[in-house]
Formats: structure tokens, sequence, C-alpha cells
């Protein structure tokens, strides 16, 4: 089998904070805007667990620039439905300071099954991710690709962090949306599958032990969609920028071939215990950028912009077969150059003490481009 079997497409989904522009809260009233957005938008546009919040998710894309347009077009689309309602539109992993007990479950079955599963883990499940698709058709080859990402998620959460405020507090995270999602018992990252057949034994198993209703409730941080013929990246918060969406998606994509050739070729890989790569991902979420972050194909402490370079290494040769080495690359030295969303949270807030100024740096960096 070659690489040319495969697509490696790319879909993005994006999950949105809905923001009340005079108190600068979170705002329950995806019931008003969804209608305005789904005229422009179809079934592009969809509400999610609180009634807060409204996702979209791109069609299929084949290029970067695909992307690029399509989450221009979105948010656009998006932005302009809430503003119709008097409302705004802001992407980042959490909100600086509404409480999750103003919110409400959005009352569809889906959401309201989780509520009465998870109780109060559905109540505090006010965070906003964002999750690249990327195509690969032979679900068994797919397993072995999932494998082999395991150990390269932490850099891309470290760069798209964008949640370090949680109910007016800084966490001291760059990324506490990850903290709150990996409570819910079938997170975080999977364990290694020795085959097709060992995954779907324990979905199976999972299901058949009332642990999942479906197949579609497993939320590690890569899956195989139910859905699509893809490998489902969930790792990331959502990106405040569409520069910053647009680098995790060529990112994603190129880790996804990477390891879809190395597993082709039956390149040995390192079964890194589950234990560390919780820990890789645990510092990732501390830290972000700005400290040492934890190389898994070395067993090293490492600067976290290092380990960001370390990444970029192992992913150029399919960014360059697509062309998209320079912009990719370049989008990455920015962040790091510039911080993630976290640092430029945490950067205004230092400069004028209101989570006010917070959110409306979010609004702004949302609509940018």
């Amino acid at each position: 089998m070659s690489s040319q079997t495969e697509e490696f497409t790319i879909g993005v989904e994006e999950e949105y904070q809905i923001i009340d522009p005079t108190t600068r809260e979170l705002s329950s009233c995806v019931e008003q805007i969804l209608p305005k957005a789904q005229k422009a938008l179809g079934s592009e546009v969809e509400p999610e667990a609180q009634q807060s919040q409204i996702e979209i998710g791109t069609p299929i894309c084949r290029t970067l620039a695909d992307v690029r347009s399509e989450l221009v077009r979105l948010r656009y689309e998006v932005i302009a439905a809430a503003a119709k309602d008097g409302k705004q539109i802001a992407a980042a992993g959490t909100h600086p300071f509404s409480h999750w007990d103003e919110q409400q479950i959005t009352p569809k079955e889906r959401y309201q099954d989780l509520m009465r599963d998870y109780q109060q883990l559905t109540r505090e499940l006010v965070i906003f991710g964002c999750h690249v698709h990327v195509g690969i058709s032979d679900r068994s080859t797919a397993i072995h690709v999932m494998n082999r990402t395991r150990i390269w998620l932490s850099p891309l959460l470290a760069l798209a962090a964008s949640s370090p405020f949680w109910l007016g507090t800084d966490t001291g995270y760059a990324s506490y949306r990850t903290e709150i999602w990996n409570r819910w018992p079938i997170s975080g990252v999977p364990l290694i599958f020795k085959s097709l057949t060992d995954y779907e034994v324990l979905v199976q198993a999972l299901m058949e032990t009332k642990s999942v209703a479906e197949a579609t409730k497993i939320y590690w941080d890569v899956r195989l969609s139910e859905r699509f013929p893809t490998i489902e990246f969930r790792v990331t918060d959502v990106c405040q920028t569409i520069d910053e969406a647009v680098m995790v998606a060529g990112l994603v994509r190129a880790l996804a071939r990477t390891c879809y050739l190395e597993a082709m070729s039956d390149k040995p890989f390192p079964a890194v215990r589950h234990e560390l790569v919780r820990v890789a991902h645990w510092r990732a979420a501390r830290y972000g950028l700005e400290e040492d972050l934890i190389d898994l194909s070395t067993m090293r402490a490492v600067p976290a912009r290092q380990m960001v370079e370390n990444f970029l290494t192992f992913v150029r040769p399919s960014l360059e077969e697509y062309g998209e080495w320079d912009e990719v690359s370049s989008l990455v030295h920015t962040t790091m150059q510039f911080g993630n969303g976290a640092t430029r949270q945490r950067e205004i807030y230092k400069r004028t003490g209101r989570l006010s100024d917070v959110v409306d740096l979010i609004v702004q960096e949302t609509a940018k481009g």
C-alpha cells in the first residue's frame, strides 16, 4: 500500500462561545442565533451541550487554503448571525469568568443523556475545543496510525492552548480545558491497540458494560470517527485565530500522513507507557510553551520550543510534500514568538487587570482575518 491510497482530506470542527457584549458573560441564546446561522450555513452549524455554545464544521477540505477559506466563511456567518441578536462570538477553550451554574444544557436528547449519566461533570462542561478529521478510509491501518500519533500530541496541545482562566481565576494552566475534560471516564489519550479487532473488542465491552451507550461517546484525544472514514484529533482547545486553526490543521494532517508512511513500512515506534503519555499531556496543559515539555521519543524533558522544533522536524517531509512547509512552519514560529492564546490572554490581563478586556481580546481575535 502506498501513501497515494489515502487522500488525507481535512475537516475542522470548532466550538464557539456566545457572548453578551454588555456584560461579557456567556449568553445561553443559541436557540435564537442558530436559525439565523443555519439560514446561511445549513447543517454546517449546530448546537452543542450548553446553550451558550455553537459549533461549526467545515466541508471536506483537500488543502490548507480550503481550510482557511472555509473557516473565514463559517466564522463570518456565525458572527453575523450572533450580531443580529445583539451577541458576539468568541473562540477560546474556556470563558474567563462566566460560571458553569449559570449555563443551560441544550434540550437535545444526546445532551440530556449526558446530563443524566454524568451529572455534575456535564454541568461543568463549559469548554470549547477544536476537532480535526483526517481522511484515512482503511480502519485497520488507521489504528496503527493512531498508535503512532500518541507521543506527538502534547506539542499540538501546547501550541493551541487558550484556556488559562476559569471562574474568574488564573488557574496557572495554559489549557485548563484539558484538565476539566480529563475528568471524564472515557477521555485522554488511548492505549495502544494491537489491531482493529483489539479496538473493536474494547468498544464492544464498553457498550456491553453500559460504560458508554454508543461508540460516538468515546471521547479520546485521538479516535476513529464513527461518522466519517477519518481519524479524529480532539486534543486541542479551540484556537483564537484562524491562523492558529490553520496551523493546527496542517500539523495534524502532516502527523497523520507521517505516521501512516511509517506504519506502511512497519517502522518500529516507541510503545510508551500510558503513565508517561498522561504526564506529557499534563505538562503541555500546565505550561503551554513556557516551560519544559516531555519528548516521549527520547524520554527527556526539553524546553517547549525545542519540543515543537522536534515535532516540526518529524512532520516536515509531509508538509513539504503538500507544499505547506513554509506556511505552517511560519505560523508555528509566529506562535512561539508572540505566544499562544493563553499567553496573549494573560498579557492583556496583566496590563489592565480586567477580565472583560480578555473577553474583548478573544472576540477581536476570533474575527481576525
